[in-house]
């Protein structure tokens, strides 16, 4: 070998045991799934032959390599762009015929090829047997067997990459496509004359895909040819010719041929034993696929995922709370101490940026059981038959049957979070479906979606609580199935689509080890991904909800109330034994030293060690201990007067933050959206809050309560908005709700949105329908109940109905017709574990 590193490219199907290989050569960590198409992304490990060092690129796990889907252009860009000197393709040896497919069209490449045949004790195990020296003769390339799972052959492997690197031999092995074969010939003989094209890509190959129209070669031979019309012009001539004369499009052609070749060499090669048993998935999938039991079961493991999920995930999450709020604390004592009426800059900004980031890291616990919960579906084999049972209704709305653990993940039912959502829309091969599901994630129900949901249940549907949480839950899955089918017919129509094709890979029992580890890898990737962008979108909401902040007059008002407070306690102060030792510098800092003190013995619930806290504050300083505890009759008369001036602290601060929100820039948008939002019943408060939720849904209710002054209140949030808001209805209400449920992404979803569809125009258009269609929702709901005279919870139910209504006709829209709906029906069909 010479003195480069050496690149190789790990290529298979999926569920042919590729990340197991992949593991074995390297000894890097990456999960195995039975999953299809779960390794959406390239991975990269190193290993070395005879201290040589080989790159190893694990390509997605694809069935062929058309240009119909993600995976399969990811792969074949990689073969096609970056060269590799050695492809390894890895097969399922129980699964000859079906992995050969894919070996054919590597071959037809003309990229340096080992055949490996992994899984061969599973093949040993339903008594197949397999000639690997015939085959190698047959393929005319190196067959490498091996039981990755068991460590086996890797080291064959390894030498087989060393030679073939070393001696550059490729298959001389061909598919004679028979009437097909003078279209071939005529389309090579003009590409040939194309020197950059017939050097950098296999002319005979580039000649198929054309024949076979395929997307991804069209847009080659535009790119290269610079007689590309010509081309394109003689390539209809040829399908058009060969349709005309065999009554079949060549795309079908060239896929039966290739089944059959398959099929050949898989009978020349593979022995089976004489009588055929049912395994044991097969047994399993006689209930769990069937029509009438799946939905059963599904709905059963739904419900399992989401009482573990969000109902236990929410309880770790308010004992994980007090971590985060010691975190908060922490960066209180670390800033700047707090002023009377306004704090310094730096200890605001700092306190906003880190409530911000803890406002997301609250969710931990319930993204950590939802990754781990979902490993274990993927690697018990489940979640392909998940996929399978929903497929047939979702593709009614244009969706797909892979879309279902992204809306699960959204929040299908209440609890759920757009971002994990959108990033498990990868998974989804067909481009049309993906984008679709993209685009109606963010109407599910997130988390952060639920407290403005209780705080308006609870102020204005007390009565009918549990009905109204029903209604929201579940009317978000009406409302997104319709858009779905919508944007597939409209602006989504001309997006490629790819064949639905399920494997049901044999039920495996998910191991502890792997399952923790990819819970943790992924919240380690959704902290990455996330944390860094909300920081930056903090002090941006910051800026906005704050500035230009408070004219002179009121900022001196304020100062007055303020003055005013201070000079009342220190008269009192000067009727005490204390009027030596505390001035009115001391006042802030007095109350300040109460607030640690409190801090300090939140959690201790032992009287000896909250006694051994007082000691220690009260060695601190002495003075200001006697006040904040009530110590002697100085102490007790100086802490009822301290208490009114706490009180008047808390609203100054209270009232200055409302103003500054009116004032800032989000309160003028939200006063120059009345005109427009007051058909949904909406007034410049609401539009506050509802403008600061862009950043995180969160906002919402934070945002309400901090313009309706709960702090420093003993009233809920509840029975602050009500006397804040003494028009707002029920109807005000329910307008409220379904805007906030059909609320453009978040800052960090949306941009997740941009990386997962990777266009910012997708990301740009779903927040703006998101928002124009709320908009319409909440003013048909909010105008049209009041038109009507109808009650607000009169308007929630016969909206339900209509959405149901809307979502049955719907449903009843045929689909586009395509191309591919054969590929989908004869490739569905297979859902055994056959050869």
């Amino acid at each position: 070998m010479g003195s480069k590193n050496l690149l190789v490219a790990l290529a298979g199907q999926p569920n042919c045991g590729k990340s197991t290989v992949f593991n074995m050569l390297t000894g890097a960590r990456q999960h195995v799934a039975n999953y299809p198409g779960v390794t959406v992304e390239k991975k990269m490990g190193t290993f070395s032959i005879d201290g040589k060092r080989v790159e190893l690129v694990d390509l997605p796990g694809t069935y062929s390599l058309t240009s119909y889907s993600m995976e399969e252009r990811v792969a074949r860009d990689f073969l096609l762009g970056d060269t590799p000197d050695v492809v390894v393709d890895v097969a399922d040896a129980s699964n000859l015929k079906r992995n050969l497919y894919l070996t054919l069209q590597l071959m037809e490449m003309d990229v340096p090829t080992i055949l490996n045949l992994n899984m061969m004790d599973v093949a040993e195990r339903r008594g197949q047997g397999i000639d690997v020296r015939q085959l190698e003769v047959v393929l005319d390339t190196p067959v490498i067997p091996t039981k990755a799972k068991r460590g086996e052959g890797g080291e064959a492997l390894k030498a087989a990459i060393k030679d073939l690197s070393e001696h550059g031999r490729k298959s001389s092995f061909k598919i004679e496509y028979g009437a097909l074969e003078p279209y071939i010939a005529e389309l090579e003989e003009v590409l040939v004359k194309e020197p950059v094209l017939c050097v950098q890509y296999p002319v005979r190959w580039v000649a198929i895909k054309l024949l076979e129209n395929d997307a991804g070669a069209l847009e080659l031979v535009e790119r290269t040819h610079p007689e590309a019309e010509q081309v394109k012009t003689l390539v209809e001539s040829c399908r058009a010719r060969f349709h005309e004369e065999k009554d079949l499009v060549a795309e079908r052609h060239i896929a039966f041929t290739r089944h059959a070749e398959c099929a050949k060499i898989a009978r020349e090669v593979v022995t089976l034993p004489t009588e055929k048993k049912r395994n044991l998935s097969d047994k399993a999938d006689r209930y769990v696929c069937s029509r009438f039991f799946g939905p059963i079961i599904l709905i059963g493991i739904l419900l399992i995922l989401y009482e573990i999920s969000i109902v236990f995930g929410n309880w770790l999450a308010l004992q994980a709370w007090p971590i985060w709020g010691g975190l908060e604390r922490l960066a209180g004592d670390l800033l700047p101490q707090a002023g009377f009426l306004n704090d310094p800059l730096l200890r605001s900004l700092g306190l906003w940026v880190v409530k911000s980031t803890t406002a997301i890291l609250n969710y931990l616990p319930i993204f950590f059981l939802l990754f781990t919960l979902i490993a274990i579906l993927e690697d018990s084999g489940y979640m392909p038959r998940m996929a399978f049972i929903l497929d047939r209704l979702f593709r009614r709305f244009g969706l797909h049957g892979q879309s279902t653990l992204p809306m699960i993940l959204g929040g299908v039912y209440v609890g759920g979070c757009a971002i994990p959502g959108v990033m498990a829309t990868k998974a989804i091969p067909d481009e049309r479906a993906r984008l679709a599901t993209i685009l109606i994630v963010p109407m599910m129900n997130c988390l952060a979606k639920v407290p403005l949901y209780l705080i308006l249940i609870g102020a204005y549907f007390a009565d009918t609580g549990g009905l109204a949480l029903f209604f929201i839950a579940t009317v978000t899955l009406f409302m997104a199935l319709p858009v779905a089918k919508l944007l597939s017919l409209t602006v989504l129509k001309k997006q490629p689509q790819a064949p639905f094709i399920m494997e049901m890979p044999p039920y495996h029992i998910p191991t502890i080890s792997g399952v923790l580890r990819r819970g943790f890898e992924r919240v380690w990737l959704f902290l990455k991904k996330i944390v860094t962008v909300v920081v930056a979108v903090a002090v941006v909401v910051y800026v906005l909800i704050n500035y230009p902040g408070l004219t002179e007059s009121r900022e001196a008002h304020f100062q007055q109330m303020q003055d005013a407070s201070i000079s009342a306690f220190m008269a009192d102060v000067q009727k005490t034994g204390l009027k030596e030792a505390v001035s009115a510098d001391d006042v802030l800092p007095i109350i300040l030293f109460g607030e640690s003190l409190k801090h300090a013995k939140i959690g201790i619930k032992d009287k000896e060690k909250a006694a051994q806290v007082n000691a220690e504050f009260q060695a601190t300083n002495p003075t200001y201990y006697s006040v904040v505890k009530r110590v002697g009759k100085d102490g007790k008369k100086l802490n009822r007067s301290l208490k009114k001036v706490i009180k008047v602290r808390k609203k100054v601060r209270r009232e200055a933050r409302a103003e500054r929100f009116e004032t800032s820039f989000l309160g003028v948008m939200g006063r120059a959206l009345e005109p427009v939002t007051q058909w949904a019943g909406f007034n410049w408060r609401i539009n506050i809050a509802l403008l600061s939720a862009f950043a995180a849904k969160e906002n919402s209710a934070a945002t309400l309560g901090a313009i309706y002054g709960i702090d420093g209140s003993d009233q809920s949030v509840q029975q602050s908005m009500k006397e804040g808001e003494s028009g707002f209805t029920p109807l005000h209400a329910l307008a409220l709700m379904l805007f906030m449920a059909l609320y453009p992404p978040c800052v960090p979803a949306s941009i997740m949105v941009r990386h997962e569809a990777n266009s910012t125009k997708w990301m740009l258009f779903s927040i703006g329908y998101q928002t124009f269609l709320g908009l319409i929702v909440a003013s048909l709901v909010f105008t049209g109940g009041r038109v009507l005279g109808l009650t607000g919870f009169q308007t929630m139910w016969a909206f339900y109905a209509l959405c149901v209504a809307t979502t049955l006709g719907m449903a009843m829209i045929p689909n586009p017709e395509d191309s591919i709906n054969v590929a989908t029906s004869t490739t569905n069909s297979c859902t055994k574990n056959c050869s």
